[in-house]
């Protein structure tokens, strides 16, 4: 296909996950994604559906994260919520671990959590958000290694809604556990071209991005509006 960015786009999920996020803004948000080859657009759950089927029969995927922003709730609604995503057209789903259960070492409810949510995104891809911010090394390591144990096909940096976003540290080091064949997704607060390209050889293969086309397109002022990517006035 014909896309404007070049091979850098795909590697971007191109994301919207404020709140506030209206149709009108998905439905940009999937127009830029087609024209400029993105590999996925990422949306909360209510708006997967109306995002797949805007996106249907072009080579971008849809993406509904899961337990979004906090991680914390039950393994079963997660497991639900990633359920009636995929019934509504996801094909990759980002959930958040239980980040709390984490620090408590209660490592056997962390790796169930991920079972549950990637049993129920069958056939779907799930890349699960470790909140690296949150956690020491240790638990980034432990982090990264129950994802794996879990079946899941990715391990992600970052939601973009808490105290900072992906750094090259956590990407190398996640790389390292999780091995050359699992994916890693970079997220929160990369904005410029730069940025993207040191994430890509520290080990990313995915890089979440709400300023997406002005990173391709090198037309990114810093910073940004406040808010405009949720609680963390444009982490993401």
């Amino acid at each position: 296909t014909d896309t404007k960015g070049g091979d850098i786009c795909q590697y971007f999920d191109h994301t919207i996950l404020k709140p506030g996020a209206t149709m009108q803004e998905v439905k940009k948000l999937c127009s830029e994604a087609i024209s400029y080859g993105f590999k996925a657009v990422c949306v909360n759950s209510s708006l997967v559906g109306f995002a797949a089927r805007f996106l249907d029969g072009h080579a971008t995927l849809p993406i509904a994260v899961v337990g979004f922003p906090l991680g914390a709730g039950t393994s079963g609604s997660k497991a639900f919520e990633a359920k009636d995503a995929v019934r509504a057209g996801a094909k990759e789903i980002d959930m958040v671990i239980n980040v709390g259960r984490l620090h408590d070492k209660d490592y056997a409810y962390v790796l169930q959590d991920i079972v549950a949510v990637v049993a129920a995104a069958e056939p779907c891809p799930v890349k699960v958000i470790i909140e690296a911010c949150l956690l020491n090394a240790d638990e980034k390591i432990i982090a990264c290694a129950l994802a794996k144990a879990g079946g899941a096909q990715f391990v992600k940096t970052s939601t973009g809604f808490s105290k900072s976003g992906a750094s090259l540290e956590d990407v190398a080091l996640m790389r390292r556990v999780v091995g050359p064949d699992m994916g890693v997704k970079a997220s929160g607060g990369i904005r410029t071209k730069k940025a993207v390209l040191e994430m890509i050889r520290a080990g990313a293969n995915r890089v979440g991005a709400s300023k997406s086309v002005q990173i391709v397109t090198e037309t990114a002022g810093q910073g940004g509006p406040a808010g405009e990517g949720g609680a963390s006035g444009g982490a993401y």
